[in-house]
Order: structure tokens, then sequence, then C-alpha cells
């Protein structure tokens, strides 16, 4: 770890810090606190991704879509009209809206295949931004003056890596930048997780032989076809079985940094908490 003691930590005159966890259990909200404090520059992954890596692709589908109306379709050949993603830190919802849903296309949904590339655009990315972590630590520096930072990871992390191999490229990367920050919900944040979910379904990123083994098991268990699948009711089912399965990944990837309970999350309402958390999360890692 690049601060081996609490004193350490406390000490340091430049603090650079991970998140990773399930989403919905404050990392965006403490990386945020802690831009609104000053000192602190907030580099969110899923931002950098809709952005940088997959913002054509999410431009280009938007355009693909407007081609098929006549109107929409003339004014694009003509350069009357202009077609932009407006990603901003508070709306990522372009990123998960092209990702999109497997099953009927009359309820939404696309093909699986598609589907499939889709995912497989979406880890390409989050690894891609997650290794950029490095060169916005020297940029927030050099061009801003920030001495702090703070990366903001997407829920998906854990699908990307081996948290038992000492020698993970992506693991190995971060650790040597960052202190990875697991933040960790108990049996009632995963319940709550689960029934926000339920009211909301959203797409998320998959691991690929996880989203074979739940696809086939959907398909067997429901006794449909690809093409009658209800993509809501499909990702409704499937999330649940998601948390469950990354779970055990988060817990091998707490070996490269400490760990802080959604519940210690919370309560670090301003930047001096914040610093008081991590330090204890070192020591109990020391014990």
């Amino acid at each position: 770890m690049i601060y081996d003691t609490a004193q350490a930590w406390m000490r340091a005159p430049r603090k650079r810090v991970l998140f990773y966890g399930m989403s919905g259990l404050g990392k965006t909200h403490v990386s945020q606190m802690l831009r609104d404090a000053g000192g602190w520059f907030h580099y969110s992954i899923d931002y950098r991704i809709g952005t940088r890596y997959m913002g054509e692709l999410i431009v280009d589908n938007a355009k693909t879509h407007a081609m098929q109306v006549p109107f929409l379709r003339d004014l694009l050949l003509s350069d009357s009209i202009y077609i932009g993603s407006n990603i901003t830190f508070h709306n990522l919802a372009p990123v998960s809206t092209y990702l999109g849903k497997p099953g009927d296309p009359a309820k939404g949904g696309m093909p699986i295949d598609e589907y499939r590339r889709r995912q497989e655009q979406f880890r390409q990315a989050e690894i891609n931004a997650l290794m950029d972590t490095g060169y916005f630590i020297e940029r927030a520096e050099r061009l801003y003056g920030y001495p702090n930072f703070i990366c903001d990871t997407g829920g998906s992390i854990c699908e990307w890596v081996d948290g038992d191999d000492p020698g993970d490229p992506l693991l190995s990367e971060l650790a040597r930048h960052c202190l990875l920050v697991y933040i960790e919900g108990s049996e009632a944040h995963t319940a709550e997780l689960v029934r926000r979910f339920d009211r909301a379904p959203k797409p998320m990123a998959y691991q690929p032989e996880f989203l074979a083994r739940m696809w086939e098991e959907y398909l067997r268990e429901n006794n449909c076809k690809a093409d009658e699948v209800d993509p809501d009711a499909f990702i409704r089912w499937t999330y649940a079985r998601a948390l469950a399965h990354r779970q055990p990944r988060y817990e091998r990837m707490a070996k490269w940094g400490v760990r802080v309970s959604a519940d210690e999350v919370a309560q670090a309402t301003d930047a001096a908490r914040f610093d008081a958390l991590i330090a204890t999360a070192i020591e109990r890692r020391a014990d």
C-alpha cells in the first residue's frame, strides 16, 4: 500500500485514494463532497468512459435511430442538425442507455449478440479508463494544482480483475498510484439496493461468463426464446444474482488495500472526518 500506517496517511502532502464496491453505497457522494471541499480532484471512471472511450459509440447509436425518421434523416444528411451526448457527473444515462438490455425488441430489448458486443465495448472502455488513473493524477496536479486525488469507480471493476493474483496488471497499476478502499455494504444495504433496482431497473455490465450462464438459465427457467425475453424482467432477475457473484470478487480485491463500511462512509461528512476514516481503516488492517 502507498500509505503503510495511519500516521503516513495523515501526514501525506498528497492523498490519493480509489473507491470501489457495489453501486449505491456512497462512492460518488463522498467523492463529490471532497471535491466541493476543495483540494481534491474527482476522477469519475464512468464519466471518462462516456466521454473518452464510448462517446462516439453513444452518439453514433443516437444517429442510427434518428436516421430511421425521415424528417431527422434529411436534416442530418444536410448537416442542419447536430446530435451530441450531454454526459455530466450527474447524468451518465447515455452510457447505460447505450449498453441497453437484451430481449424482445418490441419491449426495448436488443439481440443477445448485439448486447454482448456492447458489453465487450464497455469492458474495454472501463479497463482503459482505469488505466488512465496515473495520468489523471499527474494532470490534476500539473494543470490545476490539486494535491489530493479520488478515483470513483463503477461497480463492475471487480469483473475485470483477479484479486488473488499478486501480478494482476490492473490492480497492480491502480495500487501503485492509489490507496484502494473497499466500501462494504451490509445485508440490509444489499436488500435495499435490490428493492431500488426492482423499482427502476437499469442496464449494467456483466462478466462475459456470468452473462452467458444467466442468459441460458433464464431462457430455460422461463421456457422462452431469446427474442421473447422481457428485457426488464431479465435484468431484474439477474440483479441479485450479480450482486452475489460480485461479493467474493470484491472480498478478494480487499487484500490490495483497506475496507470501510457504507455506514462509516455516510458519517464522513467533511474532509477531516474522511481523513480520520481512512486512518482508522489503515490501523484496522495493521491489527
